[in-house]
């Protein structure tokens, strides 16, 4: 493979006349005067004109203010960028009503729910204004006005996504956090907002699993001292509010969607500044505690307009299908999806379950067009050697999306292989700004290993540690210009926690925490995280090469790179640290085994690569979006007390992270010792 990755496909050829970001590009064209040939030609505009380029997002998708808005790019500052300054608007008004009067979407599916815990529920465009319309209705019945914070302790179902656009119509922040969530990490995320209203389950089905959670729920209410209201949601069997502490009432959501009266309520919208609050993601507290991240009205709404029209190429009758919790920001992104008039596909349950074919079969039966996924679910279904298109009708499905990971070359040529009318459209970004930063698109070529490049909006470069832009080599992934969906800031904070998540390293400029390669012509590679990088005699290592080496070996299933610099702890000596490869494999891993995969990493990469340990574990730990807490794994081996290491919450199995912490007492800080069955 080289540098760049062999180009699997080119874009598609009719791109410009077939496509929705080829309409874009068109009428960029008309409009100021430009000649676009290609995708790049596009992306420098969207970058180097960015006041033009939001503007005119704004005007095709018809965003309506009630007021002028103003310049797109009124003040050019990172932090501070002040976009359309005059502007009132609501995200809820946008996704429930349509811009044009004439045309009506109330027939068509705006959410498709899937539940393992209860029957499928379908609900159109006018279903779902009514009940949005009935449940802000109730919001206000419980004192919620514009401003307050409303948050739901809800898996991925209708009422979740009722109960956000309700409070988003209100001018109320929501926030979420999934149900098999523990209570220490439910109030580690809530405690901070002091939110008015809580919404809740007391239980849910996973696979085949009855999961009980009313004591976390009543746990979770009595830990919100300023709560006013708690509504239950019955979800199938678990249909029981919890027990209520002292004060505090449990409301049902039948009451609560039932506070209008019987007729249907006309909509009604809380005009809001661009920038206020619409809701709060929170990071995953690998790194301390979970930074409650503010996103606005404004960025979301024209961020996930231009990315799922531009890059997704959603529209009306389309369906977005992506396997996602509440406690993510691709749900947020997800029941977007109806901003361009595309429907929702909601998961609830293990998605592997019965079988791992259970995601390609929602996939037809809800004619999706874009199924999202993770890299490691396509990694499985090809381990299994799954042939989904040939085994279900998936005619409808334009694009395979990827998120989360890394994608390893083979996956790209598998997913190529099996779908072979389908495009493959691998991104990355984050929580941070709720979008992607690179991706593909029907409009760029998809390359064996490589991301297509810099999302249309994003001057995305990596920069080395003396702020110079890096090509052929890797950096630190920066944006150098501002977005509408940089945060509005981290709740409660005065700036400076923003300012030092973001913008201390390189001032003025977003860092953004991915250790990034971008080659010559646009493509890029996502090593891992910078602050997991794997620096060696002052060389920095990207975890993500190893696994793409390790993974592939026939009987690993799993793996982990960690770092320990010399000092306290290392007897390595020499600068160069240890290195220490986890692997989970198949059959008991024996001298031979260690040898092939240290070969293994000596030939595809370099001689630095070659761990100084290679050590069995039963599971590599990972968070609930499934990323590998490689930060955590080795603050355990330095010697942190687990508690913070990895707080409660952190870890999707706290179990995971036990032969680490047993590894540490056990070998005190030398990075050697037992974990599960150790081979060296």
């Amino acid at each position: 493979m080289t540098a760049t990755g062999r180009v699997l496909r080119a874009p598609r050829e009719d791109w410009k006349a077939a496509t929705r970001v080829g309409a874009f590009a068109r009428r960029a064209e008309e409009a100021h005067g430009l000649r676009i040939d290609g995708y790049p030609d596009l992306w420098r505009w969207s970058v180097d004109r960015p006041s033009e380029f939001w503007a005119q997002v704004w005007d095709r998708f018809g965003v309506r203010s009630t007021a002028d808005p103003g310049p797109a790019l009124a003040e050019e500052a990172m932090p501070g960028a002040r976009w359309f300054p005059g502007a009132r608007i609501n995200y809820a008004r946008h996704l429930l009503e349509d811009a044009d009067p004439g045309r009506r979407l109330d027939g068509d599916t705006a959410l498709f729910a899937y539940s393992q815990t209860r029957e499928e529920v379908r609900i159109g465009f006018g279903e779902l204004r009514e009940k949005v319309a009935h449940a802000r209705a109730g919001l206000r019945c419980l004192g919620v006005r514009e401003g307050d914070r409303v948050v739901g302790y809800l898996p991925s179902v209708p009422e979740a996504v009722v109960a956000f656009l309700a409070t988003a119509s209100l001018g109320a922040v929501w926030a979420s956090c999934a149900p098999e969530f523990g209570v220490r990490g439910v109030l580690d995320r809530f405690g901070q907002l002091e939110p008015t209203v809580l919404l809740g389950v007391t239980g849910y089905r996973y696979g085949a699993k009855r999961v009980d959670r009313s004591e976390e729920l009543a746990a979770v209410a009595a830990g919100l001292p300023g709560l006013r209201a708690a509504v239950h949601v019955p979800y199938g069997e678990f249909a029981s509010p919890p027990e209520a502490p002292p004060g505090l009432e449990w409301t049902d959501w039948s009451e609560l969607t039932a506070a209008a009266g019987p007729s249907d309520p006309a909509p009604a919208y809380t005009d809001v500044p661009f920038d206020h609050p619409l809701f709060v993601l929170f990071s995953s507290g690998t790194t301390g505690a979970p930074k409650p991240i503010v996103h606005g009205h404004g960025g979301i709404l024209l961020e996930h307009l231009k990315n799922h029209a531009l890059s997704w190429d959603l529209g009306p009758g389309d369906r977005l299908l992506w396997y996602t919790t509440t406690a993510w920001m691709m749900w947020n992104a997800l029941v977007s999806a109806p901003l361009v008039r595309a429907g929702a596909v909601l998961i609830d349950g293990d998605p592997l379950r019965p079988d791992p074919e259970l995601q390609w079969r929602l996939a037809a039966r809800t004619r999706a067009t874009v199924v999202g996924t993770s890299p490691g679910y396509l990694m499985r279904c090809r381990a299994d050697g799954l042939d989904p298109a040939a085994a279900h009708d998936l005619s409808s499905v334009r694009q395979i999306a990827a998120a989360g990971s890394p994608l390893p070359p083979e996956g790209y040529r598998w997913v190529l292989d099996r779908f072979p009318g389908a495009l493959l459209n691998v991104g990355s970004g984050g929580t941070d700004v709720c979008t992607g930063l690179v991706q593909g698109g029907p409009a760029q070529p998809v390359r064996e290993g490589v991301i297509a490049g810099p999302c249309l909006g994003v001057r995305a470069e990596a920069w080395d540690e003396q702020g110079r832009p890096v090509t052929g080599e890797l950096g630190e992934l920066v944006v150098t210009r501002p977005m509408p969906s940089m945060p509005v800031g981290f709740w409660g904070d005065d700036g400076s926690r923003y300012r030092e998540a973001y913008f201390a390293h390189y001032p003025g400029v977003w860092r953004h925490g991915d250790w990034v390669r971008f080659d010559a012509d646009g493509g890029c590679t996502v090593a891992g995280r910078s602050d997991a990088t794997l620096n060696r005699g002052g060389v920095r290592l990207g975890t993500a090469e190893f696994y793409g080496v390790v993974e592939e070996l026939d009987g690993v299933e799993d793996s982990l790179v960690v770092h320990l610099e010399d000092g306290p702890g290392d007897s390595s000596g020499g600068g160069m640290g240890r290195l220490i490869l986890f692997v989970v494999t198949r059959t008991p891993l024996d001298g031979d085994g260690r040898a092939r995969i240290t070969a293994a990493v000596r030939a595809a990469l370099s001689p630095r690569h070659v761990p100084d340990a290679v050590v069995e574990v039963p599971a590599v730990p990972r968070n609930r979006t499934g990323k590998k807490l490689e930060v955590p794994v080795k603050r355990l081996l330095q010697g942190r007390p687990r508690a913070d290491a990895a707080p409660p919450g952190v870890a999707a199995d706290e179990a995971a992270l036990d032969p680490f912490e047993e590894m540490a007492r056990d070998a005190g800080h030398e990075g050697a010792g037992r974990a599960g069955r150790s081979a060296g």
